[in-house]
């Protein structure tokens, strides 16, 4: 199927360049950083290694597994995840923590308190080749699960979309409290289109994402993830 190809192409695409761009901004936020396309589910990672197990439970239990199900165990477009950070690193400039004392023994950005080096979620990004509303309510959901079934912090939640109408952008876009912000692959050419297309509802719509936040660039993604 042509558009399921275009979409895998997009997020492989989005993946390389996110990567290669981030990479340029690593003396802005270090760390050491592994980026997935479509391949990883969320109990992978730090914040949502307790769903495996609550998966596993749940699984077994059939009056359970058909009440709640296991839709909370999401496998996103594109993953970046951090890896835990050793005391040598933590003390290259001075002695901060010392393996001795009972300090700092929970954080999971210490690899001491995680042997097996699980990865802590630092971004979860949906991508989207076109828009149909029921792709927004999909990517929303998802986003709400990732929200409410954390344990610790909150990996940044965006979409990166290629479509072209801003009606549609809108349909993801507008509102707060889920997903972060939506980005364009190509908008400063998207506002031109616009423009010279005359549509002035499309234009207002475009107008009013992106000077509410909701709205911006792809270049933008890469020093928004180093925030």
């Amino acid at each position: 199927h042509v558009g399921q190809r275009a979409g895998a192409l997009f997020e492989q695409i989005t993946k390389d360049f996110l990567e290669k761009a981030f990479s340029l901004l690593n003396h802005l936020r270090p760390g050491e950083w592994e980026f997935f396309v479509a391949s990883v589910y969320i109990s992978r990672f730090e914040q949502y290694e307790h769903l495996a197990t609550l998966s596993e439970f749940i699984q077994k239990q059939e009056e359970l597994m058909a009440t709640l199900g296991i839709d909370y165990i999401i496998k996103p477009d594109i993953v970046i995840g951090r890896r835990p950070v050793s005391d040598g690193v933590i003390n290259q400039h001075r002695i901060v923590i010392e393996p001795e004392l009972p300090l700092a023994v929970y954080t999971p950005l210490r690899e001491h308190n995680r042997p097996s080096g699980t990865l802590i979620l630092h971004a979860s990004i949906s991508c989207k080749w076109t828009i149909r509303s029921d792709r927004a309510q999909n990517t929303r959901t998802e986003a709400l699960n990732l929200i409410r079934n954390r344990k610790g912090h909150t990996p940044h939640i965006v979409a990166v979309t290629a479509e072209p109408l801003p009606t549609r952008i809108a349909s993801l876009a507008l509102g707060t409290g889920d997903i972060d912000c939506v980005y364009h692959f190509a908008l400063s050419e998207l506002q031109i289109a616009i423009e010279e297309s005359g549509n002035q509802d499309q234009a207002d719509m475009l107008y009013t994402l992106i000077n509410g936040r909701r709205l911006r660039d792809i270049s933008d993604l890469p020093f928004d993830l180093a925030i």
